[in-house]
């Protein structure tokens, strides 16, 4: 069942040609033999997922339709309420914390038919772009041993790429699903800020979304269909129109398309550029048009994004000051920088932050008043060691600024994907980044199953899965 997509196997459960708990036990047993070197749970509910699978088959045989993701196991990453299971934020501070409720797009997940099987790895808090945990520990990447995974949807991102699942839940505040994604060979989809409702509501929730992680591009659009739509807990759900695509097929005349392999203020591995330049070429001749190039973004908002994105999470961490030294004893010490980074800026401080936030989101606007679809590297590197919070390039970086093409449009709200183009010399995945205006994931939809039908994706084998996870 490994091989098979979510849309095979929901289609074969529904026709009543496969068992939901067939299928659960095959993907269980699965992870029972990768998981000991992957690490890609925080929490693992297989008997609540066997369960699950259980009623999915009752209701086939009753003679309903159980939904779009009929008996397809799905993960849900440690940031996102799941009721009965734990919900502690990779964090030691919330090692004992119990979602009481589900979460709106756990909800919409089981209403059509998925079944969740556990809670995955998150670096603390959604803190940084790597995977690993005081709590949980590292995470690894099954494309390479030793490697990283990317974060912070590092487990979501590890179990989907071995086929431990072929769904996965994330979030995305700063590029938590677009960077794991790049490092692991995958699909991840961020749409427009509030397009999939937000609850509880997060600790940075002018930056934070809910968003799909799958091997294909089919399969991401999937699950975010099953998950968008306003929400009454999300005030920000409830401000764009109601949610509905259609797919286009075969190229679309005047399209404007950008295209930049670097922004001014960052750099860019060689064979990232030449992979994404490469991938952007085919996409534009599917699409029948001609790529663009423009600059990048001019300004490193880097500042304000660190600066909201850490404030947040201080808040969330509430600690009174006589007890601050020694919660942050316990939290990750890069974490523990950030925050004391943030509190030390004062009001004018936030201020800057809160113009320069501005500043971004009205140049990436602009940017749109001229093309209709931006691409560019998704991460500027591949995977690179565990252990490190940023690549061997970007010493002494904070733990997001070395992504730098992914947060500028955390702050600006538009949507955007990650999509696998190729593979490093070093056999590692490369992820081209589509991103487009605020409101049209009809668009990047259509461009992203336009790419995946005119570019071989790489896939894991099961030699490289055993390689990398199997003693």
């Amino acid at each position: 069942m490994q091989g098979l997509g979510a849309h095979q196997i929901a289609g074969m459960v529904r026709q009543r040609r496969a068992k939901a708990q067939a299928v659960m036990c095959d993907f269980l047993d699965r992870t029972e033999r990768l998981e000991p070197r992957l690490n890609s749970y925080a929490w693992l509910d297989a008997e609540g997922a066997l369960a699950a699978a259980a009623e999915i088959d009752r209701r086939v045989d009753a003679g309903e339709d159980p939904g779009p993701l009929a008996g397809v196991p799905v993960s849900v990453k440690d940031l996102i309420a799941v009721a009965g299971l734990p919900l502690t934020f990779g964090s030691r501070q919330f090692a004992h914390n119990v979602a009481a409720q589900d979460a709106p797009s756990v909800q919409r997940v089981r209403a059509a038919g998925g079944c969740i099987v556990g809670k995955t790895t998150t670096s603390e808090l959604g803190s940084k772009a790597v995977g690993d945990s005081p709590l949980t520990g590292t995470t690894a990447n099954p494309w390479r041993a030793g490697y990283t995974s990317g974060g912070s949807s590092a487990g979501a991102a590890a179990g989907v790429a071995a086929g431990l699942v072929p769904l996965a839940l994330g979030t995305d505040g700063g590029g938590s699903i677009r960077i794991p994604a790049s490092f692991c060979g995958l699909v991840g989809i961020k749409g427009s800020f509030g397009r999939v409702p937000v609850w509880p509501a997060s600790a940075t929730p002018g930056l934070a979304h809910v968003a799909p992680l799958a091997r294909t591009a089919r399969e991401a659009i999937l699950l975010f269909d099953a998950i968008a739509g306003s929400h009454a807990s999300d005030p920000a759900s409830m401000q764009l129109t109601s949610w509905h695509w259609r797919e286009i097929r075969g190229a679309t005349p005047g399209l404007r398309i950008g295209w930049c392999e670097d922004f001014e203020y960052g750099w860019a591995d060689p064979e990232v550029k030449a992979a994404t330049r490469q991938a952007a070429q085919v996409l534009c001749a599917a699409l029948g048009t001609q790529p663009r190039r423009w600059a990048g973004l001019r300004e490193d908002p880097a500042f304000a994004w660190s600066t909201e994105f850490y404030a947040g999470i201080a808040a969330r961490l509430g600690v009174a000051e006589a007890a601050r030294a020694d919660v942050e004893a316990q939290l990750d010490p890069l974490l523990a920088r950030q925050i004391q980074h943030v509190r030390a800026l004062g009001d004018q401080g936030r201020r800057d932050a809160q113009l320069q936030r501005a500043r971004c989101a009205r140049e990436i606007q602009g940017i749109f008043e001229r093309f209709d679809l931006l691409l560019m590297p998704a991460t500027p590197v591949t995977a690179f060691p565990a252990g490190r919070n940023a690549p061997a390039a970007y010493p002494g970086t904070g733990a997001v600024e070395w992504s730098y093409f992914t947060y500028p449009f955390n702050l600006s709200g538009n949507p955007a994907a990650s999509f696998p183009v190729g593979l490093s010399c070093a056999g590692l995945p490369i992820g081209l980044q589509l991103v487009v205006r605020i409101g049209a994931e009809e668009l990047l939809f259509n461009a992203l199953l336009a790419l995946e039908a005119a570019l071989p994706t790489p896939r894991l084998t099961e030699p490289q899965t055993a390689s990398a996870l199997l003693p």
